[in-house]
């Protein structure tokens, strides 16, 4: 082939390359923008208000655990103005509704067990029922209140720590809700005492 004739067709080659590279170039930037208005939907939908508005006249208080390898074996069966609402384990929320006025957080702390033998550092919390109390505080109307719980080893240093509501707001979304307790009643903090049999 002379060396006339190769520069006859490249011209044609190189405009069916440019073509192909155009076309690949602009199949890139739409895969790239489906996959940004993708992800951009997800994280609208995650920015949704995990927890409902509070009652006219009520708040709402929520108590939360992240995962934390440190204490992951214990729990607490959580009270919230004496209603049972529910057990917290690691990546879960608890949430109620309560009237103005003061509201005391208590929880009833219990751990997994390998065997029937209990740690001793959880058969001491079981003993002290009466100092249960995580957190106190006085709850307004028409607001939100976030705590986070927190434990140390063998269900011991248990900590209910009041969280700003950006803050708590942002930690809630990450987490699941934890199952509502079985048997309330079983659950309540005082009800060993009051188990006991009256005399006849």
């Amino acid at each position: 082939m002379s060396h006339r004739a190769f520069i006859a067709h490249n011209p044609t080659h190189f405009r069916q390359a440019c073509r192909s590279i155009l076309i690949l170039l602009l199949t890139f930037a739409a895969f790239a923008l489906l996959f940004t208005c993708s992800v951009a939907a997800a994280e609208d939908s995650k920015a949704t208000v995990v927890l409902p508005a509070p009652s006219a006249g009520k708040a709402i208080v929520c108590i939360y655990r992240t995962y934390r390898f440190t204490g992951s074996a214990a729990h607490d069966e959580l009270f919230i103005n004496d209603t049972h609402v529910g057990k917290l384990l690691n990546s879960e929320y608890a949430f109620t509704e309560v009237p103005p006025g003061t509201v005391v957080i208590a929880g009833l702390p219990k751990m997994y067990y390998g065997s029937a033998i209990m740690s001793a550092g959880a058969a001491l919390n079981q003993a002290r029922q009466k100092e249960n109390e995580r957190a106190r505080f006085e709850a307004e109307a028409g607001k939100t209140y976030y705590f986070k719980w927190t434990s140390g080893a063998m269900a011991t240093g248990i900590k209910v720590t009041p969280v700003d509501p950006e803050t708590g707001a942002k930690e809630v979304k990450k987490l699941h809700l934890t199952k509502p307790p079985d048997d309330k009643e079983d659950a309540k903090p005082d009800k060993q005492e009051a188990q006991a049999p009256a005399p006849k």
